[in-house]
């Protein structure tokens, strides 16, 4: 979810960025950053995305589950990131949003009923399927200050 959250407010919190050759070898890679930092692939063929990393492992963009990274060797760059705290405590809530209300996003209505007549009642005011308030329409005063302009 912190990876579709910074994609959409166009900023990653890039503190350094680190050009060169890499190798990712038994889902491990040695990087000049903190415990606990999160840090940024691009330009990899298998391994493209934000990850936590610790000295006993790298987890994913959520740092709930081992990130699986594969082996891998590629010339591209890592960012290292510097996420302020409220954003990392924003993404759980967004997460909890989304297991909540997901589904009746997916859907184009708000309200159905069969009290001897059908009819339902129609989502409106979102960005979401059929106008239904999706997490970066509900999250967007949030999210805001820490919006980037994209290019």
């Amino acid at each position: 979810m912190l990876q579709q959250i910074m994609e959409n407010i166009c900023n990653y919190f890039v503190e350094e960025r680190i050009c060169g050759q890499f190798t990712i070898a038994d889902g491990m890679i040695s990087l000049p950053i903190l415990d606990g930092q999160k840090f940024l692939i691009e330009g990899s063929v298998l391994n493209d995305g934000v990850y936590t990393w610790h000295e006993d492992g790298i987890t994913n963009d959520d740092d709930t589950e081992a990130a699986g990274l594969q082996d891998e060797t590629w010339a591209g760059t890592i960012c290292a990131l510097a996420v302020p705290p409220a954003v990392i405590a924003l993404s759980a809530e967004i997460k909890a949003w989304v297991e909540s209300y997901g589904e009746v996003v997916r859907t184009p209505y708000t309200n159905e009923s069969v009290l001897g007549v059908y009819s339902y009642t129609k989502a409106s005011g979102g960005s979401g399927a059929g106008g239904a308030v999706t997490w970066q329409d509900a999250f967007a005063d949030r999210l805001k200050r820490w919006r980037k302009v994209c290019i």
